[in-house]
């Protein structure tokens, strides 16, 4: 398998295609939005509500993590996560311009 060659794209093209596949999963649209529903940090079982596998559930949270949307701190013999507001507010300034975007001609072009 090739290169992606990411070199060859600006760093918003690069940046908006790891936010979106970030989003690529519903584990982690899952995951992102039980973080949503309880508005604040998460120190529960995130296993019993998605209901995926310990070792999957810690995959995707790594993912959102490594992109940033999400912050987790250790408490004691776990650790509690929630959005990171600031990187969410971020990720919406990046990649709601590119959604946004219309056809001008409104007719199909095919």
């Amino acid at each position: 398998m090739g290169l992606a060659k990411t070199e060859m794209f600006t760093d918003q093209q690069n940046e908006i295609a790891l936010l979106a596949k970030v989003f690529g999963h519903p584990a982690r649209v899952a995951i992102l939005q039980q973080l949503f529903k309880i508005d604040g940090c998460y120190c529960g079982d995130l296993v019993n509500e998605i209901g995926l596998a310990q070792a999957t559930i810690s995959q995707h949270l790594k993912e959102l993590k490594q992109v940033g949307l999400i912050k987790g701190n250790v408490e004691g013999t776990s650790v509690c996560y929630c959005i990171h507001a600031g990187n969410w507010t971020k990720m919406k300034a990046t990649i709601l311009p590119f959604l946004n975007q219309d056809i001008s001609n409104k007719e199909d072009c095919c």
